[in-house]
């Protein structure tokens, strides 16, 4: 019996429904990777043409419920999540472009999204963190949900907390080691997550590093200059490719103000739900506040912009330094155009 089909068989003899929930460190919680691979088997082949939309919703989600081991209700509720158990929305999709409407893109979730080719037959299902969908919006349309205030204080460098989150201590090294370096977008491994407070000593030293300030998109080249600074700091040949964390590898995320507006996006930088995006270490799921910040500030010096200020924070103490502004809640319609490669296998 495989992982995938005792899983299954748990979850059926386990009498839950899918609007149970579940601990995302429960025997019970199917990784994304494992949900993608048994929705895309099972559902690929089915057809679903010459049904209306809500009815053919509804035979999607029905479809969802027996491939993972769930009985299927007589009528599905209106929640959010669709699917509260495995904190999971379901998309069934004939073109590439993707529409949310009444709700926004929570990390904290995962969406199935179902494509039927021109038959209507299902020929991929790809599954993705809320993270990821955000990612993947490059028109500006989506909520800047959170955002936070940068006040600068008397030091030029602060570690607003002493250590990491008591879930992270366990499995941080107690010294940086360069032989356990891997690409910063690797999945983190006990013993090779830098404390935050060794990680702080590093950034620190980036401090008065000028980055050029003359391209016309300038935040955006900006940010991938420092990320690159930030990158070959720690010991990494390579650069983040911009997901959430930025170095998954060290769970760090790099912010570069030149104002005194912090853009978080769909990320709460203290939510305590685990991120759906199999952030985990031996088996611990992560969240968002675990999850490190440094936050550069930096000034405009003739053609450069000048590192003049670092703060590194976790996410569970990032909103005591930093206030909380209050910001739009939801767009009634998101779209996003899913790039051609997005349903490769």
């Amino acid at each position: 019996m495989t992982i995938e089909t005792a899983r299954r068989a748990a979850i059926r003899q386990s009498g839950r429904t899918i609007y149970d929930p579940i601990a995302a460190d429960s025997d019970l919680w199917i990784p994304t990777r494992e949900l993608e691979a048994t929705l895309d088997t099972a559902l690929t082949g089915t057809h679903l043409g010459n049904l209306p939309l809500r009815t053919r919703s509804k035979v999607a989600k029905q479809l969802v419920c027996k491939a993972l081991g769930y009985p299927v209700p007589d009528r599905f509720r209106r929640t959010r999540p669709q699917f509260p158990g495995q904190r999971l929305d379901i998309y069934v999709q004939k073109t590439d472009n993707l529409q949310i409407w009444n709700d926004d893109i929570a990390p904290t979730r995962r969406y199935a999204i179902v494509r039927l080719n021109r038959s209507d037959v299902v020929d991929r299902v790809r599954v993705a963190s809320g993270a990821v969908i955000a990612a993947r919006d490059t028109t500006g349309t989506l909520t800047k949900k959170y955002q936070a205030k940068l006040v600068i204080g008397n030091n030029r460098t602060e570690l607003i907390p002493n250590a990491d989150t008591p879930r992270l201590q366990r499995y941080v090294g107690t010294r940086h080691s360069r032989d356990k370096i891997r690409s910063p977008v690797a999945d983190p491994q006990a013993g090779a997550v830098m404390p935050i407070r060794s990680l702080y000593g590093v950034l620190a030293d980036t401090l008065g590093t000028a980055l050029p300030n003359v391209a016309e998109d300038q935040d955006r080249v900006r940010g991938m200059l420092l990320h690159k600074l930030v990158c070959s700091s720690l010991g990494y040949d390579e650069t983040d490719d911009g997901r959430f964390p930025d170095l998954r590898h060290q769970l760090l995320e790099i912010k570069l103000q030149t104002a005194p507006t912090i853009d978080l996006g769909a990320v709460c930088p203290d939510d305590t739900e685990p991120l759906c995006d199999d952030l985990e270490i031996e088996g611990t799921p992560l969240r968002p506040c675990d999850i490190r910040y440094a936050i550069f500030h930096a000034t405009r010096y003739g053609r450069h912009v000048l590192l003049t200020h670092l703060y590194v924070t976790n996410g569970r103490h990032f909103f005591r330094r930093f206030p909380k502004m209050q910001g739009r809640i939801v767009n009634t319609k998101i779209q996003i155009k899913l790039p051609a490669d997005f349903f490769r296998r």
